[in-house]
């Protein structure tokens, strides 16, 4: 039975296990199985590999991207430009990274994108957040970072202004805020100068909406979750473990 799994911590709710049981069962795919590794701290990771000799793929998320990084044998261009991981090969006992959120976001992100959109905010500054940088730069927009702690490279949330808002007509959360089981957090944003110009896309996927993405809809701003964007990168981990 080959066995694939997620880690991260915490893993209260998994898009991925549901997604590939569910995939499994449509497409009759009977020798193979994935399971959560709750993993608090990332040095446990070799352990847990060592437990599960079928392993041989794996998807990170919150809060390894980066940290995981320190245990690749080897890893494709993407990490090496983003200096973030979130998709794991198991080759000959070696482990290679690759970056799927990139492919997923940019995807996802092109569905709804105009042309006005060449301004954006990128709110955090994770594993996640480097991928989403290296999309825009791709696509040829300009991008602040917004973060809790200030930094000579990005804001720090109290000193985003209405007017700051009014220029940047796309905004990225790629924060944990307003995820489940949190719901009734909300990034720290003058969102009465959100307009219908604006375009919010939050990498969260669960609620469906986010106070972030309501808020904004409530300006009439074009709004996008993180669902689409976790189909594409899982089914492009898929193509990963199988090529």
């Amino acid at each position: 039975m080959r066995l694939f799994g997620l880690i991260g911590y915490p893993l209260t709710h998994s898009f991925s296990k549901n997604y590939f049981a569910e995939k499994f069962k449509k497409e009759g795919i009977s020798d193979c199985r994935y399971e959560n590794f709750q993993l608090a701290n990332i040095n446990d990771l070799p352990k847990t590999i060592t437990e599960n000799p079928d392993l041989q793929g794996l998807n990170v998320t919150i809060p390894h991207k980066e940290s995981v990084l320190q245990f690749l044998d080897g890893s494709n261009e993407l990490v090496k430009q983003t200096g973030a991981c979130n998709c794991i090969k198991m080759v000959d006992g070696k482990l290679i990274g690759y970056n799927t959120d990139v492919i997923g976001f940019e995807k996802s992100l092109l569905t709804k994108l105009k042309p006005e959109h060449k301004n954006a905010l990128i709110l955090g500054t994770g594993g996640a957040a480097k991928a989403v940088e290296f999309v825009l730069k791709k696509n040829g927009i300009s991008y602040k970072k917004v973060s809790r702690q200030f930094s000579e490279n990005n804001f720090i949330y109290e000193q985003l202004t209405p007017g700051i808002v009014k220029e940047s007509m796309l905004i990225i959360n790629t924060t944990p805020m307003g995820m489940y089981p949190n719901t009734n957090e909300i990034p720290p944003l003058p969102y009465e100068a959100i307009t219908s110009k604006h375009f919010l896309f939050d990498l969260i996927y669960n609620p469906e909406k986010t106070l972030f993405l309501k808020q904004g809809e409530e300006q009439g701003a074009i709004s996008q979750n993180g669902y689409e964007m976790l189909v594409y990168q899982a089914e492009e981990s898929w193509t990963i473990w199988n090529q």
